[in-house]
């Protein structure tokens, strides 16, 4: 098993959140018509934001990304499923067939689909961002997955799409990823980042003889 570990330098830093304003906006939370602190969780992540965005009256403009790749590890079998299903889920988004469509046309937000790596040409649509690093990684298992050229590229697509937008005024971003084989690459992505043994990352899998149609968690 091949895994390399590349630490690139950051793409920017994260300043220490500022305290200013926290009287302020816990007086705006405690003043509503509630008891102080019912609402448990949600009045901490409230103040949060208000503390993120410097302001007692926070707001969030949201926007869904999820991101598709084909993982070269899908020759071992690791996965029940052919890599073809990766194209053919990401068509499905783009018709609005999936679970994450019911969600954002509930939540009134915006999706694109970014084509990161699918191995197979997609037809164009508007919500289909094409930004392919290449037609699929390689196979993790007999060489490195992407080069540390490939990774940094990858990154930058990554940041430049941030950037363009929060220039929109989005300030919450919803990530996901589509891509048969993905949970193994999570795995060795574990792996590489803690330091731990593959084994201690992957469980017995759905593909396990006697296993199939159980919980996979």
């Amino acid at each position: 098993m091949i895994i390399e570990k590349h630490v690139s330098a950051p793409y920017g830093s994260i300043s220490e959140l500022s305290r200013e304003g926290e009287d302020a906006l816990r007086t705006r939370i405690d003043g509503k018509t509630k008891p102080p602190g019912s609402l448990g969780r949600l009045e901490e992540l409230a103040l949060k934001l208000g503390l993120m965005q410097g302001t007692a009256a926070p707001t969030l403009q949201g926007a869904v990304l999820v991101v598709a790749g084909d993982h070269g590890l899908a020759e071992e079998g690791v996965s029940p499923f052919p890599q073809a299903v990766t194209a053919q889920m990401v068509l499905n988004f783009l018709h609005g067939g999936a679970a994450i469509n019911v969600l954002v046309r509930q939540m009134g937000l915006p999706l694109k689909v970014i084509d990161a790596g699918v191995a197979s040409e997609l037809p164009s649509h508007p919500d289909l961002v094409v930004n392919k690093l290449r037609a699929g990684t390689r196979n993790a298992l007999r060489e490195a997955a992407l080069t540390p050229e490939e990774v940094e590229a990858g990154l930058d697509i990554g940041a430049g799409l941030v950037d363009e937008l929060a220039a929109k005024g989005v300030n919450a971003l919803l990530l996901g990823e589509m891509g048969i084989g993905n949970t193994s690459t999570a795995a060795l992505i574990m792996s590489a980042l803690l330091e731990l043994p593959v084994a201690e990352c992957v469980g017995r899998g759905i593909t396990t003889p006697g296993w199939r149609g159980r919980s996979r968690y």
